[in-house]
């Protein structure tokens, strides 16, 4: 949520800066609802003013014996009065945060302009992608060669847009969850959390998802839970009305979570495969910081992500994403896209973000400052390390031969009871 105080005073600008996202702000109705906002509040102080000398005269005519009736029904109408006015107030204000909570953050200044994917901006590569003496499969055809990766089982289970795994790969799969926690842990500082997979309204709010979103999450309207669609939010929550001591900063957590999306908006997409599924699992890091370090916190969380890649030697390409493309909540986000043989291009495996105040304002995350003891808004940050069934298809893909043997890379050998490849039937 964007500081009310900086649409008051700034809207022109937040217009502006909004339009390049491809948002049009209702400046009119804000506008409108602020003025009514200012005028209800100073008749709600003007009455309140005049119930407090009007209740000071009650006690000096008291003082001095007179009839104070009169001035007694006069408080009450006034008392009655600042009640309609509350009513009043807190409908206008409602109004106000609705069109408030619908407001995307604004854009950092190095955020490249841009409508969509097409205006991203690569920022760096790492690696070359192999060329193949064979024209190279895909996931899914591997995953038939072997019968380890079944999708017409998961759909007689489920539905569409869900997997099984059986066998080796069902342990490549738990080796890549590994591997990863024991990195961000072990050498990238980050303390593991494991956290509920169903959470309340209050939380998706605090990040971001609801009520924009609602469309896009599983609803279990009997105990009004969600499941969740990443561990961002449970595990960003958990500063959600919390004040933390500045010398506790930053606070940086790793989670493992499954991750469940209706993929609303997605109908027709990638539905071969695992790359958009309705279940999938991620690591996914999380930090809380100082504002003045939230952008330093950007690029060393975006560079352990691809530290991930880096081990597994998986190429991959890092992209800050356009005004166009980026998330509702976030400032600036760099996306990490591995490269994927079996459709010869990139394919986003990671987006890290920064979210700057927006989702510590809707959560009331915030951070003391020893200098003036006051609790001030902490900047939040958050990122896939990495999306576990992409990094598994990847890894596929990248490792296969021309008779559907699957490679392990040396990081995942240690996690595999040293198997050095995972042959087809």
């Amino acid at each position: 949520m964007l500081d009310p105080q900086l649409i008051r005073n700034n809207l022109p600008d937040v217009v502006r800066q909004l339009a390049t996202r491809g948002f049009t702000v209702n400046d009119a109705q804000l506008t409108a609802l602020e003025k009514a906002r200012k005028q209800c509040q100073t008749e709600t102080e003007q009455l309140q003013n005049e119930r407090n000398t009007r209740s000071k005269d009650i006690g000096k005519a008291k003082a001095k014996g007179e009839d104070v009736t009169a001035l007694m029904e006069s408080v009450n109408q006034i008392n009655e009065q600042l009640k309609n006015k509350e009513v009043q107030l807190d409908a206008i204000q409602s109004e106000l945060n609705q069109l408030l909570y619908e407001i995307p953050n604004i854009p950092h200044s190095s955020v490249p302009v841009g409508n969509s994917e097409e205006q991203n901006v690569e920022v760096r590569r790492w690696g070359t992608p192999k060329t193949f003496p064979f024209p190279p499969k895909d996931h899914v055809d591997l995953g038939a060669m072997s019968t380890l990766l079944d999708f017409e089982t998961a759909v007689k289970i489920t539905g569409t847009r869900f997997a099984l795994m059986r066998g080796a790969l069902a342990r490549l799969h738990r080796a890549l969850i590994q591997f990863m926690l024991n990195l961000h842990t072990e050498e990238h500082g980050y303390t593991e959390v494991n956290v509920p997979y169903m959470v309340n309204s209050e939380s998706l709010f605090g990040t971001g998802q609801l009520p924009k979103f609602a469309a896009d999450l599983f609803h279990i309207p009997e105990q009004n839970y969600y499941l969740i669609p990443t561990a961002e939010v449970p595990v960003t929550n958990i500063a959600r009305d919390t004040i933390i001591d500045e010398e506790a900063l930053p606070v940086k957590y790793v989670c493992h979570t499954p991750c469940f999306r209706s993929e609303a908006g997605a109908y027709g997409k990638d539905t071969r495969g695992m790359i958009r599924q309705h279940q999938f699992e991620k690591v996914e890091l999380v930090q809380l910081v100082r504002p003045d370090m939230s952008y330093e916190a950007l690029e060393a969380l975006t560079g352990h992500a691809e530290t991930v890649l880096q081990r597994l030697e998986l190429p991959y390409r890092v992209m800050s994403l356009c005004t166009g493309d980026m998330g509702f909540s976030s400032a600036k986000t760099y996306d990490l896209e591995v490269w994927l043989p079996g459709q010869q291009r990139y394919r986003e495996i990671s987006s890290c973000s920064n979210f700057e105040a927006f989702q510590a304002r809707r959560m009331k995350a915030r951070w003391r400052d020893p200098k003036t003891k006051k609790p001030n808004l902490l900047h939040t940050l958050n990122g896939s390390g990495l999306a576990i069934g992409r990094t598994l298809v990847a890894v596929m893909e990248n490792y296969q031969d021309e008779g559907g043997r699957i490679y392990i890379p040396a990081a995942l050998q240690p996690y595999m009871g040293k198997v050095t490849h995972i042959d087809p039937c």
